[in-house]
């Protein structure tokens, strides 16, 4: 408008005082300050857009969503609206994600009610058959700080994925390295949910060494997610890198509550183009049959690679304690020798 000499009063809001101002930025443009660093990392909506213009393939690629909420726990969506909004994206699978029932606050869902959402996914799945789709049944398990989830292991079972995340203790400022390694360690756990922990202007996330978390959850073959909600873009940029780098599997969850949510999508797939991701690490872009052999595998291997905190204190302390008599045995065979070598 202001090209085109038209005067920006004609706009809703904007008086001859305001078009002063804005004609001033646009002549002469102010200093953008760096921001700050519980603001630094995400991108806006024009940014994600314009990153995906490099590959315009590249949302195409992506065959499903693989973390939303329902009216189940804290969203806003019934299990069928939900799985709507994916067919109209042309998706071929959703995962459902409703909290698990130590998260009371966010309305967290108990092992019964588990199993009654199955059934209602079930039949929601029967609805669709004829459209190539299919509701996942999965959940975001709230995980403690020792990598223990808040559900029975006999209904993890029968989830098709299982989703953890921690909930609690989300602004220590000390190294959080075991805490991850932990998690990843948890023979239930498939994805590792918003892992930072991080939201925009109100939370900057847990420190770890994290290329010794990717490097763990590359050698045990779990994802990290990428979560899309705009708030959160959880991976950082920064991390996704990393993590593309260690050769992680990535999942990419919108986070959804309401069904129009699910376009979050594209800062999940603008943040793993522009992190140099490569395709076959992006669970997403599996077909439906190839996302559950990658999910089956940890059930077959079962419990392999998990060690809770009780097991390393005591492996820590059958160490120590053999550590210990190995060093008496040398000094006792030294103090020998030396008598001997006296005599």
């Amino acid at each position: 408008m202001a090209q085109e000499q038209q005067s920006l009063t004609e706009l809703r809001g904007v008086g001859p005082y305001i078009e002063k101002l804005i004609l001033g930025w646009l002549q002469d443009p102010p200093r953008i300050p760096q921001p700050q660093d519980i603001r630094r990392g995400f991108f806006s909506w024009p940014q994600a857009q314009q990153i995906m213009e490099r590959d315009p393939g590249w949302r195409k690629k992506a065959r499903g969503d693989l973390q939303m909420h329902t009216e189940w726990s804290d969203g806003s969506g019934s299990v069928r609206s939900m799985a709507e909004s994916g067919l109209a994206r042309g998706y071929e699978y959703i995962a459902i994600t409703d909290h698990g029932k130590r998260l009371k606050i966010a309305g967290g869902i108990n092992e019964r009610e588990l199993e009654e959402q199955g059934r209602e996914i079930e039949e929601v799945n029967g609805e669709l058959s004829g459209k190539g789709f299919k509701v996942l049944r999965s959940i975001e398990l709230n995980l403690d700080t020792e990598g223990h989830g808040d559900m029975e292991a006999e209904a993890l079972a029968k989830l098709d994925l299982v989703l953890g995340a921690f909930h609690f203790s989300l602004r220590r400022r000390e190294d959080q390295t075991e805490r991850y390694l932990a998690a990843l360690r948890n023979p239930h756990l498939h994805i590792l949910g918003h892992p930072q922990g991080r939201i925009y202007n109100y939370r900057q996330g847990l420190k770890a060494d994290w290329e010794r978390v990717f490097n763990e959850a590359a050698k045990l073959g779990k994802a990290m997610e990428i979560d899309c909600y705009p708030d959160r873009q959880d991976l950082s940029i920064d991390l996704i890198k990393l993590a593309a780098r260690a050769g992680v599997m990535l999942s990419l969850g919108t986070d959804s509550h309401h069904p129009w949510q699910l376009e979050f999508m594209d800062l999940g797939l603008a943040a793993a183009l522009a992190g140099g991701v490569r395709q076959e690490r992006i669970l997403n872009f599996k077909t439906a049959d190839e996302l559950m052999e990658w999910s089956d595998a940890f059930r077959r291997t079962g419990k392999r690679g998990f060690r809770s905190q009780r097991r390393v204190k005591e492996r820590r302390k059958y160490y120590e304690t053999a550590t210990h008599d190995k060093a008496n045995k040398r000094r006792q065979a030294a103090t020998a020798s030396a008598k001997e070598a006296g005599a």
